[in-house]
């Protein structure tokens, strides 16, 4: 080492080359970035979604936009980890599995609020709408600021085709019908989640404002594991009803045994 380091050694002569040293240099990092970046794409499609995992509709796709957009994920976090405490507070634990169409995805790891990656059906439609607008009308200590402006903000759907188109070409299975009634299906899904914040006591005329699409994707989270863990239990509910069974019968056959012997 110390003769390469010496005053009149390789390390010099290369320092007194720059072309060399510059194209060596450039060498030396796209070796480095290929053996990064490269199992990324090599491993594409290794993670396969659940089986009750579905692409976000284009009403919520917008609303996760949003949700990036202002920040959010800058301090609520998508990842219940496997901690006994996490568990209890917000749910099941996380799995690649359900974050297979997140693109890019949201896990993060700041929490200055609560983890939502559970927080799907948790609150009614109305509850989100006036926790945005004012946080601490539902939460007294929420430090959270508020979002009023999402109530009177027109909702932009134009460009949602484009976006599910985009994420078609990185593997979101949206189809072509998805594509052409994009606009439509996620104005139906504005207009019932908007009647459902009128019938729960809110306001009005919301249909047509971001607020809306907030709501959709924040009601969307933890949905598909959910549909998972009760489509086990499903399955799973015969097999514990036909262990009963075998129970009970060997409790009788046990209990005929004794009888027969204390005869």
């Amino acid at each position: 080492m110390s003769r390469f380091l010496r005053t009149h050694g390789l390390h010099r002569r290369l320092e007194g080359w720059p072309l060399v040293f510059t194209v060596l240099t450039v060498l030396a990092i796209s070796v480095g970035t290929i053996v990064e970046f490269a199992p990324i794409f090599l491993v594409g499609g290794a993670v396969e979604p659940m089986e009750t995992l579905e692409p976000y509709t284009p009403l919520e796709l917008v609303g996760r936009d949003m949700y990036i957009a202002e920040g959010c994920n800058n301090c609520h976090s998508q990842q219940v980890r496997p901690f006994q405490d996490e568990v209890m507070r917000y749910g099941p634990v996380s799995t690649v599995e359900e974050g297979a169409y997140e693109t890019p995805h949201l896990w993060g790891s700041k929490r200055t609020g609560p983890d939502l990656a559970r927080v799907g059906g948790k609150y009614p439609h109305l509850w989100h709408v006036r926790h945005m607008e004012q946080p601490r009308s539902t939460s007294p200590n929420s430090i959270m600021p508020p979002y009023a402006h999402m109530l009177t903000t027109r909702l932009d759907l134009e460009d949602v085709t484009q976006r599910m188109r985009g994420l078609r070409r990185l593997g979101i299975p949206y189809s072509d019908a998805d594509l052409e009634g994009a606009v439509g299906l996620a104005q139906a899904q504005a207009d019932s989640i908007a009647a459902e914040v009128v019938r729960q006591g809110g306001p009005d005329r919301l249909a047509d404002k971001e607020i809306i699409a907030m709501v959709a994707y924040l009601q969307r989270l933890g949905v598909d594991r959910a549909r998972e863990v009760s489509r086990d239990l499903e399955r799973a509910e015969p097999d514990l009803e036909l262990h009963e069974q075998r129970e009970r019968q060997q409790i009788l056959n046990d209990t005929a045994v004794v009888a027969q012997r204390s005869f």
